[in-house]
């Protein structure tokens, strides 16, 4: 257990340059306090203890704004940064290593009965206010745009943005979309069209310059 503790503070201060010390990420960080909270509401979970379970998750909920059904898995060294307003689904399923910014939901659709809530790999960033919804699979090392709503699976190693949520790199190769994504930074599309008009502008100023050039020719001529 202590150890477990250990290794998710290491991984707070890494990944989070305003953690300075030990002392405030366990102390002060409200992500670390709803993972331990909910260690020890899946414990009574699968104990069959479920109403102090889900008593220990709501306590959690009003002190950290992060709820966390007790049933729902939780891998080592999972970072939720600020934290406020993330839902995580009874049967949803998280790996080690990832990282989840607030206004995140891992969530279900209604349609579906038994595994109902998403399966997410190791190494996964999910960015601010993403949705990811459904009995759906997030592969390994991938990465969740902020806002994006995922209801299809994503393969391993891929970038995913939109609403709904399209894959947009894989293995580092661009499938259908112009830029890279990571935590802080999507492609705006505003920006993009700013970058294509002038690119059109140069091609159209040497264009003219050729024929500046070709008509002071002809008059020497």
């Amino acid at each position: 257990m202590f150890k477990d503790l250990r290794e998710t503070i290491e991984a707070y201060k890494a990944r989070d340059p305003a953690a300075r010390t030990t002392m405030e990420v366990l102390l002060l960080y409200p992500g670390i306090k709803a993972v331990r909270s909910h260690r020890r509401a899946h414990w009574c979970y699968e104990h069959d203890l479920k109403f102090l379970a889900r008593l220990i998750s709501q306590a959690s909920r009003r002190r950290t704004g992060i709820e966390i059904h007790p049933g729902a898995k939780i891998g080592k060294r999972l970072v939720i940064d600020h934290g406020m307003g993330i839902v995580i689904g009874e049967t949803a399923e998280i790996g080690d290593d990832c990282l989840i910014y607030h206004g995140v939901t891992l969530g279900g659709t209604g349609k579906d009965v038994g595994k109902r809530h998403p399966t997410i790999g190791d190494n996964v960033l999910i960015s601010t206010g993403a949705k990811v919804l459904g009995p759906i699979t997030v592969g390994s090392n991938s990465r969740v745009a902020a806002n994006a709503v995922v209801l299809n699976a994503i393969p391993e190693n891929s970038t995913a943005v939109g609403i709904p949520a399209r894959i947009v790199t894989v293995d580092g190769h661009k499938v259908d979309y112009v830029g890279e994504v990571d935590q802080v930074n999507v492609v705006d599309p505003v920006s993009a069209e700013l970058a294509a008009l002038r690119e059109d502008l140069a091609k159209l100023k040497r264009r003219e310059s050729e024929l500046e050039t070709e008509g002071t020719d002809s008059w020497i001529i």
